[in-house]
């Protein structure tokens, strides 16, 4: 499967709200999420336009590689996402079993990214949407419009995504990654 993705910066999260409303959007619970970030021991994911991350999700944990992305308009890259941990199991010790382990097989962090998020279900074109309205500590607030899709329905989703995205007035796109800005606010990429 592959994460079909379009990020955008958000000057008016109020009207982007209204907006979303208005085209029938439905909005979740609010969550805060932590992504901490890896560094391969023998392979520079920069160079390769790969991530490797832990995300703590309120009470569930999860490993994320993303894949180079595909092409050169939206974020659409391969993705492979697994839960971690015990069900029942404090989210806080399994972090800090895997960081362990990450660790002792030569990775590093890198970064880590927090962030409120604000997910919103929407029908567009005749499929469901993922949106996230995102308050990123240290960037400010984006919004990001995604699908999962196969390899047959790539073109689709990202047809869709782009019709939205116009309908949303959503603006200038971003096409790097939280970490990606993070890192560059931080004179290093």
């Amino acid at each position: 499967m592959y994460e079909v993705e379009v990020k955008f910066s958000v000057a008016d999260p109020a009207g982007l709200r209204r907006r979303l409303a208005d085209l029938g959007g439905r909005p979740g619970t609010p969550h805060e999420q932590s992504d901490r970030y890896y560094a391969h021991p023998c392979r520079d994911f920069a160079a390769t336009d790969e991530a490797l991350r832990l995300r703590r999700d309120a009470d569930r944990v999860v490993v994320t590689w993303k894949g180079p992305r595909i092409d050169a308009a939206t974020k659409t890259r391969r993705e492979i996402e697994l839960p971690l941990g015990d069900a029942g199991e404090d989210p806080v010790t399994t972090l800090g079993r895997w960081h362990e382990l990450l660790a002792a097989l030569g990775f590093h962090a890198v970064r880590e990214v927090r962030k409120r998020r604000t997910p919103f279900s929407l029908e567009w074109r005749g499929a469901a949407v993922e949106v996230a309205l995102d308050e990123v500590e240290g960037l400010g607030t984006f919004a990001e419009l995604e699908q999962q899709a196969d390899a047959s329905g790539l073109a689709a989703a990202r047809d869709r995504l782009e019709d939205l995205a116009r309908h949303l007035d959503c603006g200038q796109r971003e096409r790097r990654s939280y970490l990606e800005l993070l890192l560059a606010g931080d004179g290093r990429r």
